[in-house]
């Protein structure tokens, strides 16, 4: 492809020779002979450090933002704002010919994300999926090594799923990926909010950051459907062009309206009320299912979609890896994994199984390392109140003293009464947890989800909590 095909719609600044670029990537150890290298400036590196070299590597061009006083430089304001066109262009644009829908909040983008493909794919489309669990072209998995890939890999799947034949891609949006520009160029058909808590402040450093950052998605999205039971569900479509559609559960005053809830064991029940009454089946328990389920409606009503088709698809939904997952373990007690891993993930989680525990609820948890710290004590605070028991123990401890982390957690434990347990290796905790379980208990294994390994101070490891569990109950 020539480099001025690559370079369509973009401000360059300079003059520059034309050249055939067989791949575009920002990481310096992919460049080969031909590439198009663009310098991005990161937080621990400058890709215009090594632009020279790269040319000498055989880099057909390098892009940058500033005079490197190089022949083959291409000048724009800011390359990594513009990297997500290049890529777009690179790959042709895939997803001019797919109907984007992304889901951005704290809580509940990845069970929605999984709802809204299994209804649409239950009424016939051709859906792809992007998200924290795993990336979806139809039934075909790809591993997810982030929420939002970079913007190569993201248009290399839009590529894909257009081959295959896809109408639709449900994309999880996290608000490092719409920060960092990794969506800049695409436009949304519905952008869907779930609710917005305190996560990833590491990140963003403050709460205006975090929130502006999860605004962008709306603004690029024809339609918004929100969320007008949490308090900045109306503010972050305020004052933007998109149509704003909305779902609640606690306030009349909604497009959808979540009525007669009932909880259950398996699943949750309620009546959704518009301009129709229909009964919502839907068999994944827990409160916030009712908002999953009710946002996947939202969406799937707004693309058109009959609303008896809708019901009937969510009662045949199925569940997601590391959502509320139920581990086989046949014994008189229950272990449920839930990737809940911010304070008010835990509140829901915790909250829920509460209204369908027969005894005990357990919570085994711990923190992230070289994460947000203030997240800690408000977790365990929140866990304390909210359980009849608790085993604090280690999460991804990263480069962090596990430790360190769980004194942390201890912090907001204090001044309650629930018993506790300190066990820092996780195995052992679980198998704690397990060996002194009473009949009727819930054991909730809560943080990792999803996630097959654990990151340590010593390095990343294998760890699938599955496995642990039924390696614990074989001994």
């Amino acid at each position: 492809m020539k480099l001025s095909e690559i370079l369509k719609g973009i401000d360059v600044l300079n003059k520059y020779s034309d050249a055939e670029v067989i791949d575009v990537t920002q990481d310096s150890r992919l460049v080969k002979e031909g590439s198009l290298y663009v310098c991005v400036k990161g937080n621990t590196f400058d890709g215009h450090s090594v632009a020279e070299e790269m040319l000498e590597n055989g880099a057909a061009a390098v892009v940058v933002e500033r005079d490197l006083g190089l022949d083959k430089q291409v000048i724009v304001s800011d390359t990594r704002s513009i990297f997500s066109s290049v890529c777009a262009n690179f790959f042709g644009n895939p997803a001019k010919n797919l109907k984007l829908i992304g889901l951005t909040g704290t809580n509940g983008k990845t069970t929605t994300t999984f709802l809204i493909k299994q209804i649409l794919e239950l009424t016939g489309k051709m859906v792809g999926l992007i998200g924290t669990v795993q990336n979806m072209v139809g039934d075909e998995i790809y591993p997810a090594k982030y929420t939002t890939p970079d913007p190569y890999e993201l248009q290399s799947l839009f590529k894909k799923m257009v081959d295959a034949g896809c109408e639709y891609c449900v994309m999880e949006v996290s608000s490092q990926a719409l920060a960092q520009g990794r969506v800049n160029g695409l436009q949304f058909h519905i952008g869907a909010f779930t609710n917005l808590t305190q996560d990833h402040l590491d990140y963003h450093k403050t709460w205006e950051n975090y929130f502006n950052s999860k605004r962008i998605l709306f603004k690029n999205s024809d339609i918004a459907i929100t969320n007008a039971d949490d308090k900045y569900g109306l503010e972050i479509v305020k004052d933007l062009p998109c149509k704003t559609v909305t779902y609640a559960v606690n306030t009349n005053n909604a497009d959808y309206c979540a009525k007669n809830v009932k909880f259950k064991s398996d699943g949750v029940e309620y009546e959704i009320v518009s301009d129709f009454i229909g009964r919502v089946s839907c068999p994944i328990p827990g409160r916030f299912s009712v908002y999953n389920s009710l946002c996947a409606a939202a969406v799937a009503l707004s693309l058109g979609i009959d609303y008896k088709s809708v019901l009937t698809a969510i009662s045949k939904s199925n569940g997601v890896k590391g959502r509320i997952e139920v581990v086989p373990t046949n014994t008189d007690y229950t272990v449920i994994i839930d990737y809940a891993h911010s304070p008010d993930g835990l509140e829901n989680i915790i909250t829920s199984l509460r209204e369908i525990a027969k005894n005990r609820v357990v919570t085994l948890f711990g923190c992230g390392g070289d994460r947000d710290r203030t997240k800690r004590p408000k977790m365990g605070k929140i866990a304390a109140e909210l359980s009849d028991f608790c085993v604090v123990t280690s999460d991804n401890p990263r480069t962090e003293n596990p430790s360190a982390i769980i004194e942390d957690i201890l912090e907001g434990m204090k001044g309650v009464s629930t018993p506790y347990v300190v066990v820092e290796n996780r195995k052992d905790a679980i198998r704690w947890a397990m060996e002194n379980a009473q009949p009727d208990d819930i054991i909730l294994l809560a943080g990792k989800g999803h996630e097959t390994y654990q990151i340590l101070p010593t390095g990343t490891i294998h760890f699938d909590e599955r496995e642990a569990v039924a390696e614990i109950l074989g001994d």
